[in-house]
């Protein structure tokens, strides 16, 4: 990483202006859905408490190869003591595997999530209610799906200081005071936006895992690491409650980076984002630009943002090659497969195939592109035991998404 330093003020002379700008800091963010989420709450603790879980070793693996300053974990279950993170960095990510440098995260970030608290709702109008997690019936009517509170949660990691003092958190936005909110309607009835009763949208939380605005502190500057988690554009009925959901999950992004004011957070702080700041955004939003079940324009709610820099996506050897080698329904998408980020069943009738679903986006303010890449070995390739042909999964079905920018004074 080159180091940020200060050049002393020099009288100018007329070609100054073609001198080249002072190196800036470079740091490598990465957004990772490591699949470390168990059934039962727990769960994760036990089987983070001696270093042989064999997933976990290739997920330390993974991060240990690719290195991120900054780093994003979705599907980690949440404990309120951060038991679970804690044994991670000890038993697995600071140990060496397979020979690969030992990752030291100094600073962490946890909080709450949505998945598996009980709504008190018939969300998933099954005809019951349920707020018994032990229950088969509980994660649907949860705010966010989940066999327990803080299943499928996600941590934040990083080699440098979080603003702890400052992180922003939007896990009880309501769905209902977004303007214009997608809101699913129910297609027996005649009124509009009825799927949920009035009792049921006066407590249904947008974000079903939480949104944060987490500052990282590097040298003098600040970047903002925007993480959420939407939900599956799926597992639903013709009323798309969770396709619509997912795109105002995205929508809570753009209209945050565009500063809007009706967004309150945890502490009723109101607005968004003010105009100018460094931001990364980051996590799995489940939303394909090209192909699956997306509502139309989700994604490119953040893509066309005048706020987010125009770069090119990381890619892949493997996810190209993955794509060739399980055919099926990857034979129907538009995407390259080699941006490809998520590993699914290639099943023609019942699959989605492979898809592009996790990001690293960056602001057009204070930060420049540079390396980046999608964590997916092809078959050749020393490292492929590492993620595998897809199923059984080995690490995750998603792939690390890594990015190197530069920091702009």
């Amino acid at each position: 990483m080159r180091i940020l330093f200060a050049i002393l003020a020099i009288a100018c002379l007329a070609g100054c202006a073609q001198q080249p700008p002072p190196p800036a800091e470079t740091v490598r963010v990465a957004a990772y859905n490591a699949f470390l989420n168990r059934p039962v709450q727990g769960g994760l603790i036990a089987d983070l408490e001696t270093p042989d879980n064999i997933q976990a070793q290739k997920v330390a693996e993974i991060i240990q190869r690719v290195a991120p300053d900054i780093l994003l974990l979705s599907e980690f279950d949440y404990d309120a003591d951060g038991a679970a993170l804690q044994l991670f960095q000890e038993n697995y990510l600071e140990v060496s595997q397979n020979g690969a440098e030992p990752a030291v995260y100094p600073y962490t970030y946890i909080a709450p999530s949505n998945t598996g608290i009980a709504s008190g709702h018939d969300l998933d109008r099954d005809g019951v209610v349920s707020t018994d997690p032990g229950s088969r019936e509980y994660g649907g009517d949860a705010f966010g799906y989940g066999a327990f509170p803080g299943q499928y949660a996600f941590a934040l990691l990083s080699k440098y200081p979080i603003d702890t003092d400052n992180v922003r958190t939007f896990q009880q936005f309501l769905w209902k005071d977004m303007p214009g909110a997608l809101l699913p309607d129910d297609p027996d009835t005649p009124a509009p936006a009825d799927w949920y009763s009035a009792a049921a949208l006066d407590v249904f939380r947008l974000s079903s895992k939480s949104h944060w605005d987490a500052p990282v502190i590097v040298g003098d500057a600040r970047i903002h690491v925007l993480a959420s988690h939407p939900t599956p554009p799926s597992f639903d009925g013709e009323e798309d409650r969770n396709g619509k959901r997912n795109h105002d999950e995205i929508r809570l992004l753009a209209d945050y980076i565009a500063g809007a004011d009706y967004l309150y957070d945890d502490a009723g702080l109101r607005g968004g984002l003010a105009a100018g700041e460094r931001f990364v955004i980051m996590g799995d939003l489940n939303a394909d630009p090209n192909d699956a079940g997306a509502v139309p324009g989700a994604i490119d709610q953040l893509l066309s943002s005048p706020f987010v820099a125009a770069a090119p996506f990381p890619k892949s050897a493997g996810g190209a090659a993955q794509a060739a080698l399980q055919g099926g329904a990857n034979a129907a998408h538009r995407g390259d497969p080699a941006e490809d980020t998520a590993d699914f069943s290639d099943d023609p009738e019942t699959g989605v195939g492979n898809l592009h679903l996790d990001y690293v986006l960056f602001s057009n303010a204070g930060l420049r592109d540079g390396a980046s890449g999608v964590f997916w070995p092809g078959p050749d390739d020393e490292h492929y035991d590492l993620v595998g042909p897809g199923f059984p999964v080995e690490s995750s079905d998603h792939r690390l998404v890594w990015r190197d920018l530069e920091i702009i004074p």
